[in-house]
């Protein structure tokens, strides 16, 4: 059996996830980080994402946005703003969040609007490939 360590993610909302897992994989700025049991303590901030979870062998993935991971050799903390299940997205607005995206992308008028624009179209292009694999 592998060995596992406690994965807790939290938003302000709700604590979404705190059990024992094998590995989990999130995007940060340099690319994506794999960890696992014994992993060499750090703090890295983390890019909206699909995170991955495997858990009794078993791979899960969830929409998440931006935030912080905190690591231990024996916990990882993930701290967002949100992150959902695939079966709790609703496909139908993330598609017409996408579209509004694209369109502000297009009508870009400053750069505050285009960084705005931008993290909205991220949020809605990780919810719908969550929601287009199997999530588990």
């Amino acid at each position: 059996m592998a060995a596992t360590f406690r994965l807790q993610i939290i938003t302000p909302e709700r604590s979404f996830f705190d059990e024992q897992v094998e590995m989990v994989v999130f995007r940060a700025p340099d690319g994506e980080i794999g960890v696992m049991a014994g992993h060499a303590p750090m703090v890295v901030s983390m890019q909206e994402s699909a995170i991955r979870i495997r858990r009794k062998g078993k791979w899960r993935q969830a929409a998440a946005s931006d935030g912080f991971a905190t690591i231990t050799q024996d916990e990882v903390l993930l701290l967002m703003q949100t992150v959902e299940w695939p079966e709790e997205i609703d496909r139908v607005r993330a598609e017409r969040d996408r579209a509004l995206a694209e369109e502000k992308l297009r009508q870009q008028r400053s750069m505050h609007e285009y960084l705005i624009a931008r993290s909205m179209l991220a949020r809605a292009m990780v919810r719908l490939r969550v929601t287009g694999r199997n999530g588990g």
